[in-house]
């Protein structure tokens, strides 16, 4: 599957949970609903993964936790706040630099459109 067929699905599974619930409730709740509805498509999904940080000789085993990892590719980080700030796309992009994984997408559930509350950010070099 390609990433822009994965990013599809996704995103169409989350629009879904959207139309279905609305916005207002707690991020875990949406986690858990777009977590069953991407495995009814028959996808690999690990919920709250943790991702370790290393630092010289210091490991901090649980230092983050990913929302979702789809295929074992593809970071989702869910939220429910007013609007993203910069630490938002700070935190997806430190998610998919210290996991290795190329793609992400942060999704805001507390958005009347949810197509207006989702980013998606790579990870990729960029090619010459």
């Amino acid at each position: 599957m390609t990433d822009n067929e994965l990013t599809k699905i996704i995103i169409g599974s989350a629009i879904n949970v959207h139309k279905s619930l609305g916005p207002g409730l707690l991020e875990s709740a949406y986690q858990e609903c777009l977590y069953y509805e991407l495995r009814l498509k028959s996808l690999t999904v690990i919920k709250e993964l943790p991702l370790p940080i290393v630092y010289k000789e210091v490991k901090l085993d649980h230092g983050y936790r990913i929302d979702l990892l789809v295929e074992n590719r593809f970071v989702i980080e869910l939220k429910t706040v007013e609007y993203f700030t910069d630490v938002h796309s700070a935190q997806i992009l430190t998610y998919l630099k210290l996991g290795g994984f190329e793609l992400g997408l942060l999704i805001n559930f507390h958005t009347s459109l949810l197509k207006n509350g989702i980013k998606r950010f790579t990870n990729k070099p960029l090619c010459n």
